[in-house]
């Protein structure tokens, strides 16, 4: 992925003037405290948000000129989000898999394993508003680390977790980091433990 130039503002704060990056494989760290604007720039980086000025592009394909095919290049939901709350996890999978041509089989060993990894095997028809705020959370990482994405943002991925999917998680990410054709960029007040970085940008606090 390749930023330049980026502009955004709030109409209180200034959080990007002129801001440009290349990002490469592997697992990039935004860093900063609350407010500090690190969801707004993984939002601004999926597409989601307008910049207000600066261009995005991922393998030469421009976010400005070709909104939709950047978008399929780029895995983001928003952690918060009630937009799936009325259909079953396994529903939500489904529209993952038809979403991303990569996205790991249903019969593949690794689906299974990354179900048992993040304990989602037991809600998998329950409808998303009935799960717990961290259950939801890892509904979202297991998509994010199925789909294969050319750029994965993850926004404070360790929030509301259990001790034993945190493992889990870090496991993934220490695999994300090894990967020589995938990036995966993480938004989170600290450095993830034992997962080597290919690049950290602080935003402060």
């Amino acid at each position: 992925m390749r930023v330049d130039g980026l502009a955004f503002s709030y109409p209180q704060r200034v959080l990007f003037d002129g801001w440009s990056a290349c990002i490469g494989p592997g697992v990039m760290l935004v860093l900063g405290g609350e407010s500090s604007g690190k969801t707004s720039l993984l939002r601004l980086l999926a597409g989601d948000l307008a910049a207000q000025a600066g261009s995005l592009q991922i393998k030469g394909v421009s976010l400005q000129a070709q909104p939709l095919a950047y978008r399929q290049q780029v895995f983001w939901i928003d952690p918060r989000t009630e937009a799936f709350d009325a259909i079953s996890v396994n529903q939500f999978f489904g529209q993952q898999r038809a979403k991303w041509p990569g996205f790991i089989p249903a019969e593949a060993p690794a689906w299974g394993e990354l179900l048992a990894g993040l304990s989602l095997v037991e809600h998998l028809d329950k409808p998303l508003y009935m799960l717990s705020t961290g259950s939801k959370r890892k509904v979202w990482l297991a998509a994010a680390f199925a789909a294969g994405a050319a750029v994965t943002l993850l926004d404070d991925p360790l929030a509301a977790l259990d001790r034993a999917s945190i493992r889990y998680v870090l496991q993934q990410l220490v695999v994300a980091s090894q990967q020589a054709d995938r990036a995966l960029v993480l938004a989170q007040y600290e450095a993830p433990a034992g997962v080597a970085l290919a690049r950290v940008i602080d935003l402060g606090d």
